[in-house]
């Protein structure tokens, strides 16, 4: 899995890649604490390039959507592929974090 921050102005776009299960998943959430804690609780997650997720991951991300929703930001998700959404939706993620299908969507969102 690689990580890529993008400093904006008011937010971070974080752009993932690869596979986001349980060997990956402690490493997402160290580097979006550490995100967290430089300050940045505005989060856009970019996963056009996440090939795989699961439930551990799914659990990394509900925990760092936790976080997030204490310091009062936003964790929003665009751009997911056809077996990502699946298993939001399945998972019923897509009630509880805004997806949206472009980043650009995203961007107007946050």
């Amino acid at each position: 899995m690689e990580i890529k921050k993008i400093d904006k102005q008011k937010f971070i776009i974080v752009k993932v890649s690869g596979r986001l299960d349980a060997s990956t998943a402690p490493l997402y959430e160290e580097k979006c604490r550490s995100f967290i804690v430089e300050g940045h609780n505005k989060m856009i997650i970019d996963l056009n390039d996440l090939e795989y997720i699961s439930s551990a991951g799914l659990r990394s991300i509900l925990s760092i959507g936790k976080k997030i929703k204490s310091n009062n930001g936003k964790y929003l998700f665009c751009n997911l592929q056809p077996m990502v959404s699946d298993v939001f939706k399945i998972s019923g993620f897509n009630a509880i974090f805004p997806v949206f299908n472009t980043l650009e969507d995203a961007i107007e969102e946050i």
